[in-house]
């Protein structure tokens, strides 16, 4: 289906239910290992309420005017646990512990083994999402450099074998989620700017191994941080790893522009890129106005052609308000159309 100019999109997530998710636990962190408690159906209804509840969020992505859509995330707890915890090589049962940036001890998954899929994951999450919309639609992967970082390693000579081991993981699942009808895959690896020195030996080798021989468009995100758990005074001004990823086949760079002070003069080292432009404020509680959206859209139309110009919010949606969440998409949506009418 042909696409718009600055076509719209989403991240991934979208606000799961409070029907469904214990929202107050949602919000103290994100998890790395499976978090079953956060969920409040008892488990033999999971899967259907968690069904429901996808239907809800692609209903409200399509009403609000989204041209690529996603399932929300819904059945997820965290971007990332859901797959790390379903590789063999990992024990799901008995976390690792390891210390974050900030000097926390937070639980990951314990490596002790090789790392492979040996079934699919999202699989279900895909084919459900193409019955239930005629859209464009993205699934998400997390990606290998991150899903190292956020390991505990306790099998691998070093943590590039196992990033090389999680990416063929990724690649199997991404071939899988292809052929079920994904119009895009992204890979989210929001932990290429916490370990720049490490990104810069393995990070753009893994991806395009966890990427390789997919032939729809694929997507690389980076994020500063969710707005609802990392404070805006907290947030870095640049990205410390992004003219490096010129480097990966990653067709889109998924990058945050409604961040203060971030110089959009870096889209200039991705010129061959197509740029996924988060162009909605999440730390923000109001809903954006259309015409900080249009500046904001604007602003990278300076640095970027509108064909090769995507837009979305940030990353963590799913921590909003529903309302608040529809209501920033609607004015993403009615801003790509102002917008648009002025470039003809």
């Amino acid at each position: 289906m042909p696409q718009p100019v600055l076509t719209t999109t989403v991240v991934g997530s979208y606000p799961q239910p409070d029907w469904l998710v214990d929202r107050g636990m949602l919000s103290k962190g994100v998890p790395r290992v499976r978090l079953r408690a956060m969920w409040r159906v008892p488990e033999e209804f999971l899967e259907q309420a968690q069904d429901d509840a996808t239907i809800v969020a692609i209903r409200d992505m399509e009403r609000a005017g989204i041209d690529i859509i996603s399932d929300g995330e819904i059945r997820r707890e965290s971007y990332s646990n859901r797959f790390a915890t379903a590789l063999a090589g990992v024990d799901a049962d008995n976390p690792g512990v390891i210390t974050n940036r900030a000097g926390q001890e937070i639980l990951v998954p314990r490596v002790i083994g090789p790392i492979r899929r040996t079934g699919p994951v999202e699989l279900r999450d895909m084919q459900f999402l193409r019955r239930n919309t005629d859209r464009p639609a993205k699934i998400t992967l997390p990606g290998p450099f991150t899903l190292a970082q956020q390991a505990k390693n306790e099998h691998y000579r070093d943590i590039e074998e196992l990033a090389m081991d999680f990416a063929e993981a990724v690649n199997a699942e991404a071939h899988d989620l292809e052929d079920a009808g994904a119009d895009v895959i992204q890979l989210d690896e929001p932990w290429l700017r916490n370990d720049p020195e490490a990104a810069q030996r393995y990070a753009v080798p893994a991806i395009n191994r966890a990427l390789a021989g997919l032939t729809v468009p694929t997507a690389l995100h980076l994020c500063f941080g969710y707005a609802a758990v990392v404070v805006k005074h907290q947030k870095p001004t640049g990205y410390s790893f992004l003219p490096q990823l010129a480097g990966t086949i990653a067709q889109q760079i998924s990058i945050e522009a409604a961040q203060p002070k971030l110089d959009l003069g870096v889209l200039s080292d991705l010129a061959g890129k197509t740029i996924i432009l988060g162009v909605l404020d999440l730390a923000d509680p109001a809903i954006d106005t259309v015409e900080q959206v249009t500046t904001r859209i604007r602003a990278g139309l300076a640095r970027v052609s509108a064909e090769r110009l995507i837009l979305a919010p940030y990353c963590g949606m799913k921590y909003l308000p529903r309302d608040t969440a529809f209501g920033k998409l609607s004015t993403l949506a009615a801003s790509a159309r102002v917008v648009r009418a002025q470039l003809v």
